[in-house]
């Protein structure tokens, strides 16, 4: 798991463990996962090149720093990917924002692609994937087969949660994209969910069952 990064600051683990808990309210869990998702976004963007610019200081002139390239875009996978874009636009708020709608078919647990909506010029731009749980991988590995054909610079992508099937899916599939996330749990259920997990983050973010 060399592409891989878990995110251990304590903020993380411990706003990530308040989430975790049942009697977690909708309003304190959409909270949480902001606050969590502006947190994380400063490790993921820890690497993104710089260039240096002549600018005017109050009092004299320097050379500053500025990301390099296009401007960062952030790809929700709808619908729980959402819940991450106000914490990490909170960190660039300069990003572009793009999102793929997919769902998982029930009977196969595959992906099925029913929206897809990116901003302009997404060759080499550098991405960022969001989506709260990565579970079989399947939906991830799908969206990233997806974006590259936009010929961006760079991907990655960001997680709450993922099980060591999602990585493996993932990885086999695009090991060259980096996986961040805030803990890797023990396995899947038999029906596709992360134990122990913390439910449905769509429903938990959203209100809804």
């Amino acid at each position: 798991m060399s592409n891989v990064t878990v995110i251990t600051h304590p903020l993380v683990q411990h706003k990530l463990t308040l989430m975790r808990k049942k009697e977690a309210s909708t309003n304190s869990f959409r909270r949480l996962l902001g606050e969590l998702s502006t947190l994380m976004a400063y490790e993921v963007t820890r690497d993104m090149p710089l260039q240096d610019v002549q600018i005017e200081t109050p009092l004299e002139t320097m050379t500053g720093k500025v990301i390099d390239g296009k401007k960062l875009v952030l790809v929700s996978i709808l619908r729980a990917g959402n819940g991450f874009l106000d914490g990490m636009l909170n960190v660039v708020p300069g990003a572009r924002v793009g999102h793929i709608g997919l769902y998982r078919d029930p009977a196969t647990l595959q992906p099925v692609e029913y929206y897809f909506k990116m901003p302009s010029e997404m060759d080499e731009r550098d991405i960022i994937v969001v989506d709260p749980m990565l579970a079989t991988g399947n939906s991830a590995a799908a969206a990233v087969e997806r974006l590259k054909k936009l010929n961006p610079r760079s991907i990655k992508f960001v997680c709450l949660l993922a099980a060591p099937e999602g990585i493996a899916t993932l990885q086999k599939a695009h090991p060259d994209v980096q996986i961040f996330t805030a803990a890797i749990d023990r396995e899947l259920s038999d029906h596709g969910y992360i134990l122990p997990g913390l439910g449905d983050a769509g429903d938990r973010i959203f209100g809804t069952k």
